[in-house]
């Protein structure tokens, strides 16, 4: 590995405790607009960028919108839980605070960019991160490399001077296969916390 020169993390399960937040938001206007949910859907989903998940509630889930408004309506539902109450993993703050004052921040998440930029604005981390990349704004979601791919391109530095910090399969092998070294996180690694 070169010597480090970024640090860019994952937001959902590395730095947020959101899953359960996403899922209930999905779970809801499926049923709310007539759709099916199914007990797979949410395994199925994980990873997936906002167009390719809200395509899959629309074709797999029977919900009888177009794909661009499931996702507002799904992130508007997320955005607004997370007004209430931001699901911060304990040491999480602390975290980017520590790695931000030694190497360049990029944040690499499936997330649409209206939810990052509500996690940064809640929580101060705004000037903390030299590039924040959605999902939602490359071609393909986790497991491919581009989220990752993109977010090295802006950061103006090579994948083997990056690492990464993840927590799901799919985040993993996307980090490896764009040539970061990651950093791995397990649940029992992890704790939540609402406060900053």
């Amino acid at each position: 590995m070169q010597r480090l020169s970024a640090v860019i993390f994952d937001l959902d399960g590395v730095l947020l405790e959101s899953e359960q937040v996403w899922s209930a938001a999905k779970r809801e206007l499926t049923i709310e607009r007539g759709g099916v949910w199914s007990e797979t859907a949410e395994r199925e989903m994980l990873g997936m960028s906002s167009t390719e998940w809200s395509r899959y509630m629309r074709d797999q889930l029977r919900v009888p919108m177009q794909p661009s408004e499931i996702s507002a309506a799904v992130v508007e539902l997320v955005a607004s839980r997370y007004r209430e109450e931001l699901p911060l993993i304990d040491e999480a703050d602390a975290a980017v605070r520590a790695l931000g004052a030694r190497f360049r921040l990029g944040l690499a998440s499936s997330s649409n960019r209206q939810i990052i930029d509500l996690v940064l604005e809640l929580t101060g981390w705004a000037a903390l991160f030299s590039v924040t990349v959605s999902s939602e704004e490359v071609t393909h979601g986790k497991p491919a490399p581009d989220v990752y791919l993109e977010t090295v391109r802006h950061l103006g530095v090579t994948a083997g001077s990056c690492a990464a910090i993840e927590d799901s399969g799919a985040g993993i092998r996307s980090a490896l296969a764009a040539g970061l070294t990651v950093v791995a996180m397990s649940c029992s690694t992890r704790s939540r916390s609402s406060r900053l």
